[in-house]
Order: C-alpha cells, then sequence, then structure tokens
C-alpha cells in the first residue's frame, strides 16, 4: 500500500519511518508538506491511501478528488473526524478510519495544565519576573483540593482527567449518554444542569456533534459559578467564541484554558510570528488576564506520537489485508 500522508512536519517522521520501514507493515509513505483540500488532493494520483490530520479538508470537494485519484481509505490520524464528510467518503466508495484511544493521558495532562496555568495564573507569574516584578498582585488562585471537578465526556480522555482530579482530591462529578463503570466507581453522574452550577472546575471531552456545538453557551454559562475554571482540550465549536467573550467581559470565570477554539483551522500549527493574524479570536481572548491559550498540542507527546503513528498503520495493515475494521468510522 501507497500513502500520501498530508500535512507533513518534521515530527511525524520520528516514528512513521521507522513504522513504515517493517515489513509487516506492508506499506511506502509519501510525505508532503502540504495539507489535503481540493486543490492539493490530486497529488494522491498513484496512491491508494491518504494519511490527514485535524486540520486537514476532507469536505465533499475533496473526497470527490481523492475518489477520482484513485484513493480508496482516508486514515485519519487523530480522533476526531467532524472535518471529515462522512456521507461524501461512503458515496465515494472511500473507507475512513481513525486513531480512537492514542493516548488519553496525554491530553488529560495537559488539560490540568491549563486549568492549573489558568488558576494560578502561571503565565502571567512568569512574565512578572521575567520582568524582576516579585510582586504578587492579580495572582490569586484557588485551591483544587476538595473542590469540584465537572467533567463533561467521559471516554477514555474523560476518564484520564476524571481520575486525575481524583487524585487532586477533588469531588468529581460527570455528564454523559453513556456512564463509564470505570469513572462510576470514584465519580458520581449528573445532568448537565447540575454539573455546571456545581463545579469548580469544567473540562470538556466530548466530540463535536450537531448536538454538542456550542453546548457551553450564553445560558450554560450563566449556570455557572462565577468563580469557575474552563478548559477545553476537544474541539472549538464546543464553546460559543462569542459567549465565552461577552462572559469574560462580565468578570464570569476564574480562569479559562484553551487548547482549541473556533476556527482555528488556518492557522494551527502554524509559524505566524512574523505575520498579522486574520483570525481575531485569540488576540481577543489573550487580552483578558485570566486565559490561557495553547496550540493544538494536548495530544504531542512521544507515548502519543508513537501510538498514533502505530495504530494508523495498523488501521492501512488492516484495510489492505481485507481483516476486520476495528477503528472504520461510518456515516
Amino acid at each position: 500500500m501507497k500513502i500520501i500522508f498530508y500535512g507533513t512536519r518534521d515530527y511525524d517522521h520520528l516514528y512513521f519511518d521507522v513504522l513504515a520501514a517493517d515489513p509487516d507493515y506492508g506499506c511506502t509513505i509519501k510525505f508532503l508538506a502540504a495539507n489535503l483540500d481540493p486543490d492539493t488532493a490530486q497529488l494522491a494520483a498513484g496512491g491508494d491511501a491518504v494519511c490527514a490530520f485535524v486540520n486537514s479538508d476532507c469536505g465533499a470537494e475533496t473526497l470527490s478528488v481523492l475518489a477520482k485519484a484513485g484513493i480508496k481509505l482516508l486514515l485519519m490520524r487523530c480522533a476526531g473526524y467532524n472535518n471529515v464528510d462522512l456521507a461524501a467518503a461512503k458515496a465515494n466508495g472511500i473507507t475512513v478510519m481513525r486513531v480512537p484511544g492514542y493516548s488519553p493521558e496525554a491530553v488529560a495532562e495537559h488539560a490540568m495544565a491549563l486549568a492549573q496555568a489558568a488558576n494560578r495564573r502561571i503565565c502571567k507569574a512568569y512574565i512578572k519576573v521575567r520582568n524582576n516584578n516579585f510582586a504578587l498582585d492579580g495572582l490569586l488562585g484557588q485551591n483544587f483540593y476538595g473542590a469540584c471537578a465537572g467533567i463533561v465526556g467521559t471516554g477514555r480522555i474523560g476518564a484520564a482527567m476524571a481520575r486525575i482530579c481524583h487524585g487532586f482530591g477533588m469531588n468529581v462529578l460527570c455528564y454523559d449518554m453513556y456512564k463509564n463503570p470505570e469513572v462510576e466507581t470514584f465519580a458520581r453522574y449528573v445532568s448537565l444542569e447540575e454539573l455546571l452550577q456545581k463545579a469548580d472546575l469544567v473540562s470538556l471531552h466530548c466530540p463535536l456533534t450537531e448536538g454538542t456545538h456550542h453546548m457551553i453557551n450564553k445560558d450554560t454559562i450563566a449556570m455557572m459559578r462565577d468563580s469557575a475554571i474552563l478548559v477545553n482540550t476537544s474541539r472549538g465549536g464546543l464553546i460559543d467564541t462569542d459567549a465565552l467573550i461577552e462572559a469574560l467581559r462580565a468578570r464570569k470565570f476564574g480562569g479559562v484554558g484553551l487548547d482549541v477554539y473556533e476556527d482555528e483551522d488556518d492557522q494551527v500549527f502554524q509559524d505566524f510570528s512574523d505575520d498579522v493574524l486574520e483570525n481575531e479570536v485569540v488576540p481577543v481572548l489573550l487580552s483578558f488576564p485570566n486565559v490561557v491559550i495553547t496550540s493544538h498540542q494536548a495530544f504531542f507527546t512521544r507515548t502519543a506520537l508513537q501510538s498514533i503513528a502505530a495504530i494508523t498503520l495498523e488501521n492501512a495493515r488492516a484495510f489492505a489485508r481485507g481483516e476486520e475494521l476495528k477503528n472504520e468510522v461510518k456515516a
């Protein structure tokens, strides 16, 4: 199998090169720096599969071009697939596979890091000390020990975050349509309304769907405590950005930690340090002293990268051999 790998970064070679050299996987990889979209999809001609990421355009137009180029398999090297038009993939005879559980702990640990950074004003404190300012003004936080954590979505990542919060000595409340037996041993499932009303820390770990789009909005924000910490390491569309900014201006939150945000696709993983951002979301959010934003990096650990590479190539091998496709995503 020949895999056309889109959106290549130097770190992608760390494990994909090693595993692709293993004859058991039976594949070769052509690495492209260009990201996948309708214009670059034709570069997949001559390949059997393409490998894409969270910021790839996997819409109907792109999938149509890929199908005409002979592509039968779309390998998403990530857990999320909200950027894939599954109906169009099915119509074009393209199988979609993903990596559902590369390293839940990597994302959960980053979520807690964001929560702590926002709560204890770590970024602001670092800048102050760099400027020889050791005053504590503006750095007051709150204890997590004995506080209430609200985990929205208790799949693998949400469950990992729940364990971390429990380890911090927090009382853990959870909301999910499907209860996780592992989490129930130390946490309590409640309604979303009760969770938002009681939680001192609200951490989002659910997929982006029509039902969860803007689940954190003006009305649900009003339910939350004024001192609450809000963290999102899932998908930006879970939060209504306009409502979030309005709430921040009203001094609603104790802190906000975001690894994802709305309309990030055109700038995620790119270097704009010598340019001007067209997207105004980040500059506006960063104008608030209690907001911490990172660059969609929650997954970015050595353990996670190795697991992503292994599962992605295992998906390709299973498809090539006609084996059971455990990680297939269906419309």
